[in-house]
Formats: structure tokens, C-alpha cells, sequence
């Protein structure tokens, strides 16, 4: 049976006292971060960026907000968090971000729902080798009706090109590490050197876990959603 996400809409990041190592050593970690095995757009999430020539640890919130929005609602209605590989040049805001304005958001997985005979199952994905990871991302900036400024990111996601009765047929973009320097550093603009870092990841090295239905509640933040169920 096919899956029914098509983007993804929720992942997880419970190594944070990693991140610096991970991916930015001469940051500090912004207050406010803590493990999350449930993150759904519209939240605060930590991302990497370049800032003077130097890998830091920022947070934004998940999703594009238009210019002018009052909240934060759109996120959900038009679905901003992901921005859809074979799209991505043709929205200008995406376009102008993808040039200049790109982050690793980290991860320890990312979680898809499969239609089965009775129901939605979900699932937990994430590679089979042990640690963070970088989902490529890109940002903007919005300012609310208070005049506050708010970093804002989406996640990239493109077709799996081999997909089969366990994998999705659409993925969020993994960064391979000895591309992550060239995705961040705002100097590199050229679209064909950026496209070539934007791959399907190889679905023989993810790890696919059925798990609890309780992560549909976006209220439920534990371990134990992580934790491999009988099918």
C-alpha cells in the first residue's frame, strides 16, 4: 500500500547536546533547546547557518510565512515547510533563498504514514548510520505585526527515486556530510553545483520502524514514539 505523506511534516532531534560537535564547534547553543522526538512545522527548530564565515547554531521557525501575515496559520495551509525539489525554482522566494540563504536543519530521523488496509501507519525513518544528520533547508526572514523578526525554514524534499513497498516515494534531502561546507557557505550561488548536492539519499542505508499511532498528537513528545511496533 502506498504512503500518504508526501512531504515531510514531522521529524525528530533528540541528540542536541551533539549539535555543536555535530556541526558548529565554535557556537554556543541558543537557550531553549531541548531533545523533541515529535517536531511539527510552525515550531521553533535549531538550524545551521553560516554567519561571517562561521558555522552556528540558530532557531527558526519551521515554515515560510508571506510577507505581511499576521500568523503563523499559513504555514499549515499552504503547506510551507517543505519545499518540493522539482518546484523549487519556480516560487521566487525559494529561488532567491536556495542561492544565498541555506541551512542544515539537524535530525536523528523523520517520520512518513503509509496506508495500509485499515489504517494510516506511521513510521520512523532515518539512516542506519548512528547520529545526526542534516536535512538541506532553506531560510528567510519574517517580520510580524509587532515589528518582531523571526528567522523562518523549510525543509527540501525530492522523489526517491527507487521507492518500494517500504520506502516513500518522496524523501526530505539528507546532506551528505562532505557536501554540508559547500550547502552552507552563501559564497557557492551556482544552481548547477547546488542541484548536484540536491540527491536522492540511498533508501538501502534508511532504517524504516513501524511505530506508535501515538504520534499523531502533535501534544506527545517521548522516546518510547521511536520505539519499533508490530506491524
Amino acid at each position: 500500500m502506498p504512503y500518504t505523506s508526501y512531504m515531510t511534516k514531522r521529524y525528530a532531534l533528540h541528540d542536541t547536546g551533539q549539535l555543536r560537535g555535530r556541526f558548529a564547534p565554535e557556537s554556543t547553543t541558543p537557550r531553549g533547546i531541548k531533545p523533541c522526538y515529535n517536531i511539527s512545522p510552525a515550531t521553533r527548530v535549531p538550524v545551521i547557518v553560516v554567519r561571517d564565515g562561521v558555522a552556528v547554531i540558530e532557531q527558526m521557525i519551521w515554515g515560510f510565512v508571506p510577507v505581511g501575515a499576521r500568523d503563523t496559520n499559513s504555514i499549515f495551509r499552504y503547506k510551507t515547510y517543505a519545499a518540493r525539489y522539482e518546484k523549487i525554482l519556480d516560487t521566487h522566494t525559494y529561488r532567491t533563498a536556495l542561492r544565498t540563504q541555506r541551512c542544515l536543519i539537524p535530525a536523528n530521523g523523520f517520520y512518513e504514514w503509509k496506508q495500509t488496509a485499515t489504517a494510516k501507519r506511521p513510521f520512523y525513518i532515518h539512516p542506519t548510520a548512528p547520529g545526526l544528520f542534516g536535512l538541506a533547508g532553506i531560510y528567510s526572514t519574517w517580520i510580524d505585526p509587532d515589528g518582531v523578526s523571526h528567522g523562518i525554514c523549510a525543509i527540501i524534499t525530492i522523489d526517491n527515486e527507487t521507492p518500494d513497498d517500504m520506502s516513500p516515494s518522496r524523501l526530505p534531502v539528507i546532506v551528505d556530510q562532505t557536501d554540508e561546507a559547500s550547502w552552507l557557505n552563501p559564497d557557492v550561488s551556482d544552481l548547477s553545483t547546488l542541484m548536484q548536492i540536491i540527491r536522492p539519499y540511498d533508501v538501502s542505508q534508511l532504517d524504516i520502524v513501524p511505530v506508535s499511532d501515538a504520534i499523531n498528537s502533535t501534544k506527545t513528545d517521548a522516546p518510547e514514539l521511536i520505539v519499533r511496533r508490530q506491524l
